[in-house]
C-alpha cells in the first residue's frame, strides 16, 4: 500500500471510536467526501480532514481517547511550544510534558539507555486501545519529525493491549517490529537523534500546521528541500546503482562541500539518506513477500549477505530472518 493511503483498519478504529463516544460519523464522513463503509485505502488528506473534523465536533484532537479533552487548538500550541528548543531532546520532554497536561493520561516518558530513546507510555487506568496509542505516537513522532526536518526510523513499538484483528496493518504503519500484549507501551528509536537540533521556524510552522494533521499521518516523508529531491532520484533507481556522494553533487551542480552543507541545515547526510530507504525496502520486502535474504542484500546494493545482516540489525535490533519470522507470527 502507498505509504500516503490509510488502510481500512484504521478508518475501522476511528468510526469504533466515534460510536463508543456516542458520535453521529454519518455527516462527518460526508463533509470529507467519504461514506460510512470504507473497504478500501483513503488518502492522508481525507483522513486528515476528517481527524479536523472530529476535533470540532468533538473539541477534542484526540478522539475522546484521553482522561480528559485534548481541546481544539491544542496541537497548535503544542507546536509553538517545542520551537524554540535547542535540541530534539529538550523539545520531545517539552512535547511530553504539554500533553500530559492537556490529555492527564495517557501520559509519555522518555527514557534514555543503552544508546535508545524509549518514550514510554503510563496510564493510571485501565489499558488503553490499540488506537488510542497510536494516535500519540502520530501526533508526537510526526512532530519530532517535522522539526528536525527529516524521518526519524523507529527500532521497535510495543503495545500493553491485544493485538487487533490486524497486526500486519500496524506493522506497516509504522515501518518497523511492533509487538502487542507487553509489559508497557513504548516506543523505540535511537537515542543519537535526540542530539539533533530544530530547524523550523514561525514561518515554516504556519506552513506545516496549514497541512497538518494530514502531513503527520505518514511519519514525514521528507517533502521539503534538498533531501527530498535526493530521495526521488535514488527511489527512481535501484540501490545498486546509486552514486558515489561526488558524482550525486556534480549531477546536482554543486560542489561536494556545498552539498554536504545544505543537507546538514535540513539535518540529514548522504548516508543517512540511503540508509533510510535501504531499511525502508528491507522491512517492506521482509514483510510482505518471500525474497531470499542473499537476493535481498543484492538487490539492496550490499556487497555481501553478511553486510546486509549487520546493517539490518543496527536497524531493528534483530536479524533479516528472526524480523521475518516474528513479523510473521503475528
Amino acid at each position: 500500500m502507498e505509504r500516503r493511503m490509510i488502510a481500512p483498519c484504521f478508518m475501522d478504529d476511528t468510526l469504533d471510536c466515534l460510536r463508543r463516544h456516542g458520535v453521529d460519523a454519518a455527516p462527518l464522513l460526508a463533509r470529507v467526501g467519504l461514506s460510512g463503509t470504507i473497504s478500501d485505502p483513503i488518502s492522508s488528506e481525507q483522513y486528515g480532514a476528517l481527524w479536523r473534523a472530529v476535533a470540532r465536533e468533538m473539541d477534542d484532537e484526540f478522539f475522546g481517547e484521553g482522561a480528559r479533552p485534548m481541546r481544539a487548538g491544542s496541537f497548535a500550541l503544542l507546536c509553538h511550544a517545542i520551537l524554540s528548543t535547542e535540541t530534539l531532546e529538550h523539545a520531545l520532554r517539552r512535547a511530553l510534558r504539554f500533553l500530559r497536561v492537556a490529555l492527564d493520561d495517557p501520559h509519555g516518558e522518555l527514557v534514555v539507555e543503552d544508546g535508545l530513546a524509549q518514550i514510554v507510555l503510563k496510564d493510571a487506568g485501565s489499558v488503553r486501545s490499540a488506537f488510542a496509542y497510536r494516535t500519540f505516537w502520530i501526533i508526537v513522532h510526526g512532530v519530532n519529525c517535522w522539526l528536525v526536518g527529516r524521518r526519524l526510523p523507529i527500532r521497535w513499538v510495543d503495545f500493553r493491549c491485544g493485538a487487533p484483528a490486524v497486526g500486519a496493518d500496524y506493522r506497516l504503519f509504522f515501518g518497523a517490529p511492533v509487538r502487542f500484549d507487553q509489559p508497557q507501551t513504548r516506543l523505540v528509536f535511537d537515542a543519537e537523534f535526540l542530539k539533533l537540533p530544530p530547524i523550523r521556524d514561525e514561518r515554516a510552522l504556519r506552513e506545516f500546521l496549514r497541512h497538518a494533521p494530514a502531513n503527520i499521518l505518514v511519519r514525514y516523508r521528507h517533502d521539503e528541500g534538498l533531501s527530498a529531491a535526493i530521495r526521488q532520484r535514488l527511489r527512481a533507481t535501484t540501490p545498486a546503482t546509486w552514486p558515489t556522494f561526488d558524482l550525486l553533487a556534480a549531477r546536482l551542480r554543486m560542489s561536494a562541500p556545498t552539498l554536504r552543507r545544505r543537507l546538514q541545515l535540513e539535518g540529514q547526510t548522504y548516508r543517512s539518506i540511503k540508509d533510510d530507504i535501504r531499511r525502508s525496502l528491507a522491512t517492506e520486502a521482509l514483510l510482505e513477500g518471500n525474497t531470499g535474504i542473499a537476493d535481498l542484500a543484492t538487490a539492496l546494493g550490499f556487497s555481501e549477505p553478511s553486510a546486509f545482516h549487520r546493517a539490518f540489525r543496527k536497524w531493528t535490533g534483530l536479524s533479516p530472518a528472526r524480523f521475518r519470522r516474528d513479523q510473521g507470527a503475528r
